[in-house]
């Protein structure tokens, strides 16, 4: 079909499965999106990438899935997925027995960082770090050119790094949570909660300049995010600092005042540049595409 090998690709989150055929430079041949259900997602999953493959059975060399939670990646086992219900799942073992092809498995936000690194905004760095800012916040951490997992697979909790000692209470647990300011999630609470509509993250936004409780939910949101990424900067030295997930598209309004604040907290230093994903809500996908022509190789 494409003249070259493909590999099936999925993002597998929480509300829906995102798959496509793939080529090794990004190139998406067919896509197929389908929710994820309540029950036996792994069964959900398996038929996704069968119907894949049907589109090209013969050039198809590999499958890769990002998921989230804690996982270890070398073996495929996701230890704890809260929004899939999964403990110690082996899902490496169980993809290629039911598939017979060569297939990765990768967390999907360290995914996305290796698209944005191959074929995005941090082309050309060996260090850089990508948050995504949607309904919660992750980070994939890169340095010296290999991606930071942990000792347990679960680093790059940015969005639960406590900020505000004693703060606001987070689901997590903690208090303080970075996420609990500014995420798409937190700044929709916070609005509501200070006597504001009930509006998404993203209508606040759009009033900013018209009205001064999105005004100061706003400010405080991203200077809580600038107050975490200094400790990020001064920490792991990234060469850039990529901004990807839904609440990233405000734009001037995020842009704008997070880098004054970030430069304002660097007494010593540049700070680093601060930009935003070139490959949107699909770079967790094109991870598991480039992770699955690795497993092919």
């Amino acid at each position: 079909m494409s003249g070259g090998p493909l590999a099936l690709a999925v993002d597998l989150g929480g509300t829906a499965m995102k798959g496509a055929v793939v080529s090794e430079a990004g190139a998406v041949v067919a896509e197929l999106t389908r929710p994820t259900p309540t029950a036996d997602i792994l069964g959900a999953l398996v038929t996704l990438l069968r119907d894949l493959r049907d589109v090209a059975p013969d050039e198809v060399v590999g499958a890769g899935v990002a998921t989230p939670g804690i996982l270890d990646e070398e073996r495929g086992i996701v230890h704890y997925a809260s929004n899939l219900d999964w403990r110690d799942v082996p899902l490496l073992d169980i993809l290629q027995s039911q598939l017979r092809l060569p297939v990765a498995v990768g967390h999907d936000v360290r995914a996305a960082g290796l698209a944005e690194r191959r074929l995005g905004a941090a082309r050309g760095f060996d260090d850089f770090v990508l948050i995504p800012i949607g309904t919660g916040v992750a980070a994939a951490l890169v340095t010296a050119g290999g991606t930071i997992t942990g000792a347990t697979g679960a680093a790059g909790e940015f969005g639960h790094i406590p900020v505000i000692p004693g703060g606001e209470p987070c689901t997590c647990g903690q208090r303080g949570c970075l996420e609990v300011y500014m995420s798409g999630a937190g700044v929709a609470r916070r609005y509501a909660e200070a006597g504001g509509e009930p509006l998404s993250a993203r209508t606040i936004v759009s009033r900013l300049g018209s009205d001064p409780l999105a005004d100061r939910i706003w400010d405080e949101a991203v200077t809580v995010l600038a107050q975490g990424l200094v400790t990020m900067t001064l920490m792991l030295d990234p060469g850039v600092i990529v901004l990807g997930g839904g609440v990233s598209q405000a734009g001037d309004a995020m842009f704008g005042p997070l880098e004054r604040k970030v430069r304002d907290g660097l007494a010593w230093r540049a700070a680093p540049a601060i930009v935003q994903s070139a490959l949107g809500g699909d770079a967790g996908r094109t991870g598991a595409g480039l992770l699955a022509f690795g497993a092919a190789r």
